[in-house]
């Protein structure tokens, strides 16, 4: 495996860059670095963003809704800029136009605007339906519901005879895919390689922030996603020879899109963003030695391929407790883990940073978003945030994020209160 990037030595002013890439070599700079919008588990919900500019006084400028599954807002740079965010996702330069988009009324009723490309159905009672080009309905918005849920699993009932053959019209029936967010939706163009590299390169000499790229490539969550959770999970003890099928036909199709990335934007991009949820509240969803027999080999094959072929670093988005899995995502070459949901059972902060502080970046973990974000006071936001840093941020490997994305329901009051605990507390100086 190739070695990390060596950290640039800053000489005087540190860059956004030089912070972020400081905290995954677990050295402190000036400040503790920080995210919001460079991934699709780090955002804010369109609804909150709204009221967040509201609550500020920004006027003018547009709520622009990039990742639908989700109902995330693309951040603007007046918020990048107030909040001194130090990451960029590189789908940004996609869908730049006015004409890109069309304005629709969210469902508390304040504007937003939606890429064209996504024309949702009405349900007639209030809800939001997704169909495929041949008319299968995909996903689905309930009434006041706040993203759009998965609703066709396209191998439900058994795996194909054919499964290598048909992975990829099944995969397309998946809502995560069909209505994949920028640059992805834009992946079918036939130059659309040559134009990430371009508008990558752009985005590098305009901006000192550190550069993302969200490649996916998940394993356990495609098998969720193809054969419904109970399914795979059934799947996993029973059926595990058909399920090292699978792996190995999604490993040709990640690997396929990895040597693409690398060779597009590898060597102008610090990392690399991957995702597959392997945890739930009290632990992960399957047994470290289940992990380690099916996933591991594959998580470390395109951890390797990272690391050989750019300088990009390597990020596991991985939700719920996943502490019994760590060492094993450690080993198999993730440099970074988001979003550290520290409210799950044996993700104490105190235990995460002592345990493995020292050998991966924590991105993430820095307000408590299911209790204290949405319903504590201001107050109680800035000491929920003081506490964290106290205890993630010593000796570097910590970049601050919410514990995943700001949801509708954050006060933008809050969410105010939270940066400006983290300018307040968050000076390594100090």
């Amino acid at each position: 495996m190739q070695s990390p990037t060596p950290t640039p030595q800053p000489t005087g002013r540190i860059t956004p860059r030089e912070r972020i890439l400081s905290a995954i070599a677990h050295r402190e700079s000036d400040r503790i670095p920080v995210d919001l919008g460079a991934t699709p588990s780090s955002g804010i919900s369109a609804i909150a963003y709204g009221n967040l500019k509201k609550h500020l006084g920004i006027q003018g400028g547009h709520t622009r809704v990039y990742d639908v599954v989700q109902q995330l807002a693309q951040p603007e740079d007046c918020i990048l800029d107030r909040y001194h965010i130090d990451v960029l996702d590189i789908g940004r330069t996609f869908n730049t136009a006015d004409t890109n988009w069309y304005d629709v009324k969210l469902f508390d009723g304040s504007s937003a605007q939606y890429p064209c490309w996504f024309k949702p159905t009405s349900s007639g009672d209030g809800g939001w339906r997704v169909h495929d080009k041949d008319g299968t309905e995909i996903a689905i918005q309930l009434k006041n519901m706040n993203f759009y849920d998965q609703s066709c699993f396209p191998w439900l009932d058994d795996y194909p005879d054919k499964l290598v053959a048909d992975l990829p019209s099944a995969m397309s029936k998946v809502h995560w895919a069909s209505l994949a967010h920028s640059p992805w939706d834009h992946a079918g163009d036939p130059d659309f390689w040559a134009t990430l590299r371009k508008h990558t390169l752009a985005l590098r000499e305009s901006s000192d922030r550190a550069l993302m790229v969200v490649v996916g490539c998940n394993l356990f969550e495609w098998g969720t996603f193809l054969r419904r959770m109970d399914n795979f999970l059934m799947d996993l003890v029973a059926e595990p020879e058909q399920v090292e099928c699978l792996l190995e036909a999604l490993m040709e199709v990640h690997l396929n899109t990895l040597e693409k990335v690398c060779a597009a934007v590898g060597d102008i991009v610090d990392v690399c963003r991957f995702g597959d949820d392997l945890g739930t509240d009290t632990g992960p969803f399957m047994a470290p030695a289940t992990y380690r027999a099916l996933f591991k080999k594959h998580h470390t094959r395109l951890c390797e391929y990272v690391h050989k072929h750019s300088k990009m670093h390597t990020f596991l988005h991985s939700c719920g407790s996943i502490h019994a899995l760590l060492p094993d995502l450690i080993e198999a070459g993730f440099d970074v883990i988001n979003p550290v949901q520290t409210a799950c059972r044996d993700m104490d902060p105190v235990k995460l940073k002592q345990d493995f502080g020292k050998e991966v970046t924590f991105w993430g973990g820095g307000c408590d978003t299911r209790v204290i974000l949405n319903h504590g006071t201001p107050e109680a936001v800035r000491d929920d945030v003081r506490r964290r840093i106290d205890i993630l941020a010593p000796g570097g490997g910590f970049v601050f994020n919410t514990i995943h994305n700001i949801l509708p329901d954050v006060p933008p009051q809050n969410i105010d209160a939270m940066y400006k605990a983290l300018a307040e507390f968050g000076n390594y100086s100090l």
